[in-house]
């Protein structure tokens, strides 16, 4: 891609199949060489030229993941870099294949941000496991679009059997049923337009009509929440959140006054949302009390388990799953921890027919007679096309078992555990949320600020220096960490779900966190670290501990 000539301008339009010698590669084979679809202008890759390129990508596929921890998590790359290494206009001819797969590997491979990668413990791990990148590859090969069992009756059936085994793994009861869709954004969205639909009656056909329905959620629960409210009419004034308590649930008791303050006041209350692993925290709302409470006020209740939702796979740690059962919609992401390819989210409901009334629009020309009793998806969700989701979901499942899902899932929850511990037995660290998965959130607190972290100038320093020692700790390129915010304090995340981390990745990140610890408050502090609380700074950089 840069101004050098590449191999192929010397060959010009050599048409592949000419013979290779033994020592070359995959790729050097490619280089230079048009197959006859491209020198012919017409018609798609031939099946034998498909076949030696598929052959090198997958060599370049389990290179990449063989060797993924010689590239830093996060690309050391700058806003903007990147696409000025690209040529600026379209190609306008044909360019072998061997040159876009080097491209790839020498433009695209070491500057994406690598979640493939054991060191990358921000946010939710998201990998793509190798049953799930071929059944990936597979379902690209068939393109098929799931919109109607018409249109691809395997997709539609393989769905329905692979959403029931996942049901039947996580111990939710038979009358559960749902559909792929590609985010808990979406399975959300979904989930709330028919709550607006049960609540109303007839929202899909006459709108709101003036009617302001309110969702309730805790003030720890998920974005998404937000935008459903606004893509669907209610506006963000239709949300309200809810405090929480010292373990960042929802409050139950304030949950119900708002309830009846909203009645009072002319809304119309419509949905509850309570969350199994919020996304700073990971805190679980008390679901059997918002069940309790949904079926009082006749709302629905619909369970954000997006991240946490995996561990129902493990029957001894259902407590934190008590009550979900009784909920009207669940939302778990198989891409998140179950080691999916991004994108795959669960929607169970045990409304079916309610997402229907919310989606149904059914023109003559998607009109199938004769198949009456069949599962056409897209009336379930708001997009016409869809993807064969459940391929990769049936990879997965089959190839690790429910018990080799459970053995990982275990080790995670062991690891996290393990680094819950170290940061309790560290008397510079506090740990500043329960950890009822694989998160833990922390931050770095020197022994001399114990005590003064409510202070204002000590909260203002410890956020400093936390985030400041985050952005250390990434630029290490050994790990990849983020942050939330928890009761207005700046907290880092180790978030523990990447399929290819070990124990020694977590104690390497660890590791780290030690050493950059005291180095990052000596630099925020110029070296004037005080002698403990009746020490304050000569520098003024480091806020004062004196009573």
């Amino acid at each position: 891609m840069s101004g050098a000539a590449h191999p192929a301008d010397a060959a010009g339009e050599a048409v592949s199949g000419q013979p290779a010698g033994d020592d070359e590669t995959d790729l050097e084979r490619l280089f230079g060489v048009l197959d006859a679809a491209q020198a012919a202008r017409a018609g798609d890759m031939e099946p034998e030229a498909f076949r030696r390129a598929a052959h090198a990508t997958v060599d370049l596929i389990a290179d990449y993941l063989a060797g993924v921890e010689r590239y830093p998590v996060l690309p050391r790359v700058s806003p903007g870099e990147l696409a000025a290494r690209f040529p600026a206009q379209p190609p306008q001819e044909p360019e072998p294949m061997g040159r876009i797969l080097a491209d790839y590997r020498s433009l695209v491979e070491p500057n994406t941000t690598h979640w493939q990668h054991p060191g990358f413990f921000a946010y939710f791990a998201t990998t793509a496991s190798g049953p799930g990148i071929l059944g990936e590859m597979l379902t690209a090969g068939l393109a098929a679009n799931a919109m109607l069992w018409r249109t691809s009756p395997v997709a539609t059936e393989l769905e329905e059997v692979t959403v029931d085994w996942l049901r039947q793994a996580m111990g939710l009861p038979h009358p559960f049923d749902g559909l792929f869709t590609d985010t808990a954004s979406t399975s959300t969205l979904i989930a709330l337009a028919a709550a607006r639909q049960a609540v109303t009656a007839d929202a899909a056909a006459e709108g709101l009509a003036g009617r302001r329905l309110r969702v309730y959620a805790s003030t720890e629960a998920h974005s998404s929440i937000d935008k459903a409210c606004m893509t669907l009419g209610l506006g963000r004034a239709g949300l309200r959140r809810v405090p929480v308590d010292d373990r960042y649930q929802l409050d139950v008791a304030a949950l119900r006054r708002a309830i009846e303050a909203d009645r009072a006041a002319g809304w119309m209350p419509a949905a509850i949302v309570g969350t199994i692993g919020t996304t700073a925290s990971t805190s679980v709302d008390p679901v059997a009390d918002l069940a309790a409470l949904a079926e009082r006020e006749d709302l629905w209740l619909h369970v954000d388990a997006a991240y946490g939702g995996a561990v129902a796979l493990l029957p001894a740690r259902r407590d934190a799953f008590v009550g979900w059962e009784r909920a009207d919609s669940i939302v778990v992401n198989p891409h998140k921890w179950l080691f999916t390819p991004l994108d795959c989210s669960l929607l169970l409901t045990r409304r079916l027919e309610t997402v229907r009334a919310a989606f149904s629009l059914v023109p003559e020309y998607l009109r199938t007679a004769g198949f009456a009793q069949v599962h056409d998806f897209n009336e379930y969700q708001p997009q016409l096309g869809r993807r064969f989701r459940a391929l990769k979901m049936w990879f997965v499942l089959r190839y690790f078992g429910l018990s080799g899902l459970q053995r990982r899932l275990e080790a995670h929850l062991a690891l996290a555990a393990d680094l819950a511990a170290w940061v309790d037995a560290e008397p510079e660290a506090e740990r500043l949320a329960p950890v009822p998965f694989s998160t833990v959130c922390f931050r770095w607190r020197p022994g001399r600020l114990r005590g003064h972290e409510d202070e204002p100038a000590v909260r203002s320093y410890l956020d400093r220096l936390n985030e400041r020692l985050m952005d250390r700790l990434n630029a290490s390129g050994e790990v990849f960490l983020s942050h939330a915010r928890l009761a207005d304090r700046f907290v880092l995340r180790f978030s523990i779900g990447n399929l290819h981390t070990e124990a020694r990745h977590v104690a390497r990140g660890w590791e780290l966190v030690r050493a950059l610890g005291p180095e990052t408050d000596v630099e925020l502090s110029g070296g004037d670290l005080g002698g403990g609380p009746a020490g304050g700074p000569s520098s003024g950089r480091v806020p004062p501990t004196a009573d």
